[in-house]
């Protein structure tokens, strides 16, 4: 038998006298009992608010609204995994299954997912809501954006493409909400707001995914590749990643999702050819703040200051610089790039951002300080390499497929 926590009785008590409180109130509001008071009573409005790219006059959705709306489009997604061959499932552990999420983007049976929630899998098997299984095909992986699209046969299932949103006009504190299959729970939906904007995760190959929208709506190992969505159900992101908190593997209130407008650049390629030629310099910078610009005797107080240049890479053919690092931790020495291809460069982030167009093979000129001096230098940008030298597969990444 359940043992009965004494506690309770201090619940019940509460309760028996919150629901007289409530029922006097609700007495009032109605007219039952005349206080001599006008009396406003005010219901319950929608949880949800238009993004703010909404049309003009775009009506508001409570949140079962808008699961409704979008549930029949998030997929279901089971990997089946070999040792070793996914990063997930390391080798001599015999095989498993990874559970992940999906957007069905098409009538023709295309599904956008994480590239992590496919990788490795020798069978992938989808379903939406309570229709039948049914085996995928991964037409094209992008370990750099950690975007995947997989195909269905569609006289197979029935399909309900969601619609895609603009993630370069979302707004922190905008509501969102996420829906997917965490822990193998199909169809869960949870809410939150846009608790941050142009955060950086590591991809599975080690290198950058930029522009990441931060939430604070729960998602957890299972929701990768599932949707999140802006207050009238489109979808602005790509659930990707959790920061979670000492040894526990679930949510801790900040998770990541990939930008959908990333997702548009890389998806007709994936289709069309099965993967993405990304632009490659390789350098790895660091900010600049005013007190280094100062002791390192800099002429400008922003910037990217180049930390590492990869052996053989564009940058090291063009004779970029890396820092030499002091004591002091400072990296002095290096160049300061402050402009790319025309693109004044402000941190980091901007490098990344002024190739991302690029192909591989332009030539791209780039401004950068050296010992006080203004110089130029012509880079040719290569293939970005399969994953970042010297790191392993995943290079800090944070996937959650629910692997058993």
């Amino acid at each position: 038998m359940p043992q009965r926590n004494p506690a309770s009785h201090l619940v019940s008590g509460a309760l028996g006298g919150l629901i007289a409180v409530m029922v006097g109130a609700i007495l009032i509001a109605t007219g039952v009992i005349d206080t001599g008071k006008k009396t406003t009573v005010v219901e319950q409005a929608q949880i949800a608010s238009p993004g703010s790219d909404a049309p003009k006059g775009t009506a508001l959705k409570t949140v079962h609204q808008i699961y409704q709306q979008v549930g029949p489009g998030v997929a279901f997604i089971q990997s089946r995994l070999q040792s070793g061959a996914s990063p997930l499932i390391p080798t001599g552990s015999g095989s498993g299954t990874a559970t992940g999420s999906g957007v069905a983007l098409d009538k023709r049976g295309y599904i956008l997912t994480n590239a992590h929630v496919v990788e490795g899998a020798s069978k992938v098997v989808v379903r939406f809501g309570t229709q039948d299984p049914v085996e995928a095909t991964t037409a094209g992986r992008d370990p750099s954006t950690d975007l995947a699209v997989i195909k269905v046969d569609p006289s197979k299932t029935k399909l309900a493409p969601l619609e895609l949103g603009d993630s370069n006009k979302v707004r922190v504190g905008d509501q969102v909400i996420a829906v997917g299959n965490p822990f193998g729970l199909d169809n869960t939906v949870t809410t939150g707001i846009i608790s941050a904007l142009q955060r950086s995760i590591d991809a599975p190959n080690g290198f950058s995914i930029d522009h990441v929208i931060q939430t604070d709506a729960s998602i957890n190992p299972g929701n990768s590749g599932g949707p999140l969505l802006d207050a009238t159900g489109r979808v602005i992101g790509i659930n990707a990643q959790i920061e979670t908190g000492g040894t526990s593997n679930g949510s801790v209130g900040i998770g990541f999702a990939i930008p959908i407008d990333t997702a548009k650049q890389v998806v007709p390629q994936l289709e069309s050819t099965g993967h993405v030629e990304h632009a490659y310099i390789g350098i790895t910078t660091g900010p600049i703040t005013k007190k280094q610009a100062h002791d390192l005797h800099l002429p400008v107080m922003d910037g990217a200051l180049v930390r590492a240049v990869s052996p053989g890479s564009p940058a090291a053919k063009a004779g970029i610089r890396a820092g030499a690092r002091a004591s002091s931790g400072l990296v002095g020495g290096g160049d300061l790039v402050v402009e790319v291809a025309g693109t004044r460069i402000g941190s980091p982030l901007d490098v990344s951002t002024a190739i991302a167009t690029r192909k591989p093979g332009e030539t791209v000129p780039i401004k950068l300080y050296r010992d006080g001096k203004l110089l130029t230098v012509s880079v040719t940008l290569a293939k970005r390499p399969a994953r970042v030298p010297g790191q392993g597969s995943l290079g800090g990444l944070r996937p959650f497929p629910g692997v058993p």
